[in-house]
């Protein structure tokens, strides 16, 4: 993909992402217009991971679908933690929680989060058979870099005094 073509999907997507957050006045999108700023989110470090990491259409097309399913599983499993979270303020507001009520909604909650963190160990595993050693190492930094910057960006597009 030419640089001019990646670079004008790079900037749709971050048009598609201020907009979608702007849009609904709040600072938690939830339901639909949540699950398409995922989506769109998703694209997005799509398009820049190839750039950045230089990937080959064969690499592209093995890395992808697998990117996409973990990353869906990680939005299913982050979904869950946050309702496992809002159970466990209800139990701890209702005042005299029990403890067994109380431990097994903590360990639902730790239970979710280490499941995130195998698909994160699984993604990581995946692509050390699918990159090159420089590949990886741009990967790293990528990975580190993508969710920084498209924070920066956000609040750069939302403007002043949000």
């Amino acid at each position: 993909m030419s640089k001019p073509i990646c670079l004008r999907f790079l900037l749709a997507g971050l048009v598609i992402i201020s907009t979608s957050v702007s849009a609904t006045g709040q600072d938690t999108p939830t339901g639909p217009v949540q699950e398409r700023i995922r989506r769109n989110i998703q694209t997005l470090r799509l398009l820049q991971m190839t750039q950045a990491l230089d990937l080959s259409e064969e690499q592209t097309a093995r890395i992808f679908p697998v990117l996409n399913r973990l990353e869906k599983e990680k939005a299913d499993l982050r979904r869950q933690v946050a309702e496992a979270v809002r159970e466990l303020r209800t139990i701890i507001r209702g005042g005299k929680a029990k403890e067994e009520s109380l431990s097994a909604a903590v360990d639902k909650v730790k239970s979710l989060r280490r499941a995130i963190l195998q698909g994160d160990a699984e993604l990581e595993s995946f692509l050390e058979g699918q990159l090159t050693p420089v590949q990886r190492a741009k990967y790293v930094v990528f990975s580190l870099d993508f969710y920084q910057g498209l924070g920066e960006r956000l609040r750069k597009a939302r403007g002043p005094g949000r």
